[in-house]
């Protein structure tokens, strides 16, 4: 992934106002980010623990989504993440997002299991490792496991889009 700048971070939301988007938390320091290792930009929110944020490049620009749980530490059972597969004991949560436009005014939101700490790229690169309760282990090359991941990605961000 491409470094991105706080202007291009706060630009892409688009399930938020402006506003929202301006006063939002972003990771600390971006300078140190791993760019490299990221195939999208995902934190939780220091200040307020049960939101989270994801900025990816897609095929149409850089999409950004706000997303709340109330599960802060994750599932307690061994849960697969939906986004990049990775199979985790107390570390996959349920994250919603409120649909953009008038829809997400009106209270509606889509939902999707998720690593809680947003890090699936460092998953799949096996840059950090969850507490599995199986393992199982992908014959796939890392190429076929991010495109799968940012397919995943797409199409979340297209349901709260669309």
């Amino acid at each position: 992934m491409q470094s991105l700048t706080e202007p291009q971070i706060r630009a892409s939301f688009v399930n938020c106002s402006k506003g929202e988007a301006r006063r939002l938390n972003l990771p600390r320091d971006l300078t140190t980010t791993p760019w490299g290792d990221l195939d999208y930009l995902g934190w939780r929110d220091p200040q307020a623990p049960e939101r989270g944020y994801v900025v990816a490049p897609l095929d149409d620009g850089l999409r950004g989504l706000v997303l709340r749980t109330t599960n802060r530490g994750g599932i307690r059972r061994a849960a697969a993440c939906s986004l990049c597969l990775t199979t985790h004991t107390g570390a996959v949560a349920l994250m919603v997002a409120p649909r953009a436009g008038r829809a997400g005014q009106q209270g509606n939101t889509v939902g999707t299991y998720v690593c809680s700490d947003l890090a699936c790229s460092l998953y799949l690169r096996g840059l950090r490792s969850g507490e599995a309760s199986a393992v199982v282990r992908e014959t796939l090359p890392l190429e076929a496991k991010v495109a799968r991941l940012m397919g995943n990605l797409a199409t979340f961000v297209r349901q709260v889009t669309g």
